[in-house]
C-alpha cells in the first residue's frame, strides 16, 4: 500500500519546483532525479530557447545528463526523455558527435533521427551511427523474425490444400464442414469420408511481395520497421521480396535486403511524396499478379497525380494482386493521414489502417491466403472518414 508520504514524494517529482503545494522536501537520490527532470521539463511557460538553459549547448553537460537519466529511470522512460530532449531542446546537432551517440539509449526513434541527419554527419561520426543503428536493427530482428517466419510459413502451407493429407496435416475445421452430411446422431459424430489437409509448401518461390515505403520525414519509424521486415521476408525461400522506397523519386533497394542497415542508410528521409510514381514502378515488378502482394506503407499525403494513383490500385486489384495499404508500421498511436485518399482506397477494396510491428505478420498471412485483413479494432471506420481539411 502506498503511504501518504510516498504519494507526496511522487507528486513532488511530477510537479517539480519548491512551490508545488506538497510541502515535500527532497534529498539524496530524489533530489538528483528531480534535477534531471527539471533540466528537461523545467521552465514553465518559457520559450524553447530559455528552457534549453537546463541542459545548455555543452556536449559534456548533456552527456552527464544522459548518464543520470539512465541511472534513475528504466529504459522505456529514458527513451521518451531522450526523444523529448531532441524535440524540445534542439539537441539534434549534438548527435553528430561520436561521444554523444555512445551515451544515448538507442531505439527506433533515435534511428529515425540519425537517418535524417546522416547526410550532414562528419566521417568521424558515421561509423558510430552505423553501430547504433545496427544494434537497434539486431534487437528488432530478434524480436520479430521468428514469429514472422512461422506465421507466413503456415499461411503458405495452407494455400496448398490436399485431399489425402497425413494425420498431422489434416485441416479439421474444413474436414468437418465438408462431411457434415455424414453426421450420425446416434453416435454424435461425423464420419470423415473426405479429408481436407494443408499441403506442405513446395520448394521454390510461391508468393511475390513488393514493399512500397514512403520515406517522407513523418514515416521514419515505418521505414525502420519496413527494412527489418523486408530482410526477414527476403530470407524466406518461398517468398520473393522487393523493397521500393520513394519520396518524389523512386529507389529500388531490393539488392540490399540482406543487410537492413544498408537499406536504412540508402534512404533519405524528408522531401515530398509521389505515390503515383512509386506505384507505377511497382507495376513493372509484377509478373504473377494472382501470386503477388503489394504493401503500400504511406500516410497517403499524395503530391503526385491522385486519380492516376487510384487507377493503378484499381488495375492491380483487377489483375488479382492483393493490395495492402498501411498508414504506418510502428508502435505509435493513430497517425496523421489523408482521410480522403484512405476513403478512396477503401472504396476500391483496399482499406487503409495503421499497423503495429506485432500485427504485421498476421496482416501478411491474411494477404497471402487472400482472406480478410485483421484490421485493428481502433482503426477509424471507413464510413467515418471525411475528406482531409
Amino acid at each position: 500500500m502506498t503511504t501518504d508520504d510516498e504519494r507526496l514524494r511522487r507528486w513532488r517529482l511530477v510537479l517539480g519546483g519548491e512551490a508545488d503545494g506538497t510541502g515535500c522536501q527532497l534529498a539524496g537520490r530524489d533530489l538528483r532525479m528531480d534535477a534531471a527532470l527539471a533540466a528537461l521539463y523545467g521552465g514553465g511557460n518559457q520559450s524553447g530557447a530559455d528552457r534549453a538553459a537546463g541542459l545548455g549547448g555543452s556536449a559534456p553537460r548533456v552527456a552527464r545528463w544522459l548518464g543520470d537519466i539512465r541511472t534513475y529511470f528504466p529504459t522505456s522512460v529514458v527513451q521518451v526523455m531522450q526523444r523529448d530532449a531532441i524535440d524540445r531542446l534542439g539537441l539534434s546537432a549534438l548527435l553528430l558527435e561520436p561521444e554523444m551517440l555512445e551515451a544515448v539509449e538507442a531505439d527506433v526513434h533515435l534511428v529515425g533521427t540519425l537517418l535524417s541527419l546522416h547526410q550532414a554527419m562528419p566521417e568521424t561520426t558515421k561509423q558510430t551511427a552505423r553501430t547504433v543503428v545496427r544494434k537497434v536493427v539486431a534487437d528488432l530482428e530478434a524480436r520479430l523474425a521468428t514469429r514472422t517466419r512461422a506465421t507466413l510459413t503456415g499461411a503458405l502451407d495452407r494455400c496448398a490444400r490436399v485431399r489425402r493429407p497425413r494425420h498431422r496435416d489434416i485441416d479439421w475445421e474444413r474436414t468437418i464442414r465438408a462431411n457434415l452430411k455424414n453426421y450420425l446422431p446416434e453416435h454424435r459424430t461425423v464420419v470423415p469420408e473426405r479429408l481436407v489437409g494443408y499441403g506442405r509448401a513446395a520448394q521454390g518461390v510461391r508468393k511475390d511481395v513488393v514493399l512500397c515505403v514512403d520515406q517522407s520525414g513523418s514515416m521514419a519509424a515505418s521505414v525502420v520497421y519496413s527494412s527489418v521486415f523486408g530482410a526477414v521476408l527476403a530470407s524466406m525461400r518461398s517468398i520473393a521480396t522487393k523493397l521500393v522506397v520513394f519520396d518524389t523519386s523512386v529507389v529500388d533497394l531490393t539488392d540490399q535486403l540482406d543487410d537492413p542497415v544498408e537499406v536504412l542508410f540508402g534512404t533519405q528521409l524528408g522531401g515530398g511524396t509521389d505515390i503515383n510514381r512509386a506505384l507505377a514502378y511497382c507495376q513493372t515488378l509484377i509478373t504473377r499478379p494472382s501470386e503477388t502482394v503489394v504493401v503500400l506503407i504511406s500516410d497517403l499525403y499524395e503530391g503526385g497525380i491522385r486519380d492516376e494513383m487510384l487507377k493503378r490500385v484499381a488495375a492491380m486489384k483487377a489483375a488479382g494482386v492483393q493490395f495492402v495499404a498501411l498508414l504506418a508500421l510502428s508502435d505509435e498511436g493513430a497517425p496523421s493521414y489523408d482521410r480522403e485518399h484512405a476513403a478512396a482506397l477503401a472504396a476500391l477494396g483496399a482499406p487503409a489502417f495503421a499497423c503495429t510491428p506485432d500485427l504485421f505478420p498476421e496482416v501478411m498471412a491474411a494477404a497471402v491466403e487472400k482472406r480478410p485483413l485483421p484490421i485493428p479494432d481502433d482503426a477509424p471506420p471507413i464510413t467515418d472518414m471525411k475528406p482531409h481539411q
